[in-house]
């Protein structure tokens, strides 16, 4: 999550104060992703001394009375942000996915057991986020789409979990024994 760019975000609708950015953050995002007041104001100097941002030019120090304001290239900055796709060609360094890897290599580990146990609780964090939602979801707009968001990634990993468990379930029927396979490294090119 870039906090950088969702300050200049808020700044585009006007001047605000560290403080407020910081509330108006954690509102924009449903109240599930809580922002430190430090990190508020570290990223505010970052993006002044880059002159995306311009504060009052009166003598009080970056604190909770200094408005800042979104400059020129801080809007082009927003809109070359919101306007590119993040770069998804390589997997990223999921924690899930190494562990099922490492499981393969573990002598009297069930790899099986492992996904399984990791299946269960993403399946009780996607009834809680179920529950929320539809406490919420009618009253918070920002809420339901940050929620909808995590049933869909949980779902996904839930899923790559069958997957997974599908294919080294056939594997070890083909070749009992068999625990890795060769590795072959391809390169992802994102599309143009």
């Amino acid at each position: 999550m870039s906090v950088r760019h969702a300050l200049l975000a808020l700044l585009s609708e006007g001047p605000k104060y560290g403080l407020q950015l910081r509330q108006e953050f954690e509102e924009s995002t449903g109240e599930v992703w809580p922002l430190n007041v430090g990190q508020v104001y570290t990223t505010l100097q970052r993006l002044e001394r880059d002159e995306l941002i311009e504060s009052d030019d009166g003598e009080a120090e970056a604190g909770p009375q200094k408005a800042f304001r979104i400059t020129g290239a801080g809007r082009e900055e927003l809109e070359s942000w919101l306007s590119t796709p993040p770069d998804m060609t390589s997997p990223p360094r999921d924690e899930l996915v190494i562990k099922v890897l490492a499981a393969l290599r573990v002598p009297g580990v069930s790899v099986h057991d492992v996904i399984q146990a990791h299946r269960r609780y993403l399946v009780e964090l996607m009834q809680q986020w179920t529950r929320l939602k539809e406490d919420e979801a009618d009253f918070d707009l920002t809420f339901a789409l940050v929620g909808d968001a995590e049933l869909f990634r949980l779902d996904s990993v839930v899923r790559w979990l069958d997957a997974a468990d599908g294919r080294l379930k056939r594997a070890e029927l083909e070749a009992p024994g068999l625990k890795t396979g060769p590795i072959f490294r391809r390169r992802l090119v994102a599309p143009r």
